[in-house]
């Protein structure tokens, strides 16, 4: 899980950061939406990361 959040940080950090921009920028500087939303999207990255290994060794698998 480890290889692949790595190899997808620097994206996914940029996206993390630009969305959180937005929404501190584009809707009105609440601080707090920022901050959730910023911490749910590094909460998601995480997740997504495990998951997509965990998929990714199921269509292995299957392939053989």
């Amino acid at each position: 899980m480890w290889e692949q959040y790595r190899r997808t940080f620097v994206k996914t950090q940029a996206v993390i950061a630009v969305v959180t921009a937005w929404t501190y920028l584009g809707l009105g500087q609440v601080g707090m939406r920022s901050a959730m939303f910023f911490l749910v999207m590094q909460v998601a990255a995480f997740v997504g990361a495990g998951w997509g290994v965990r998929l990714r060794g199921k269509v292995d698998r299957k392939a053989f």
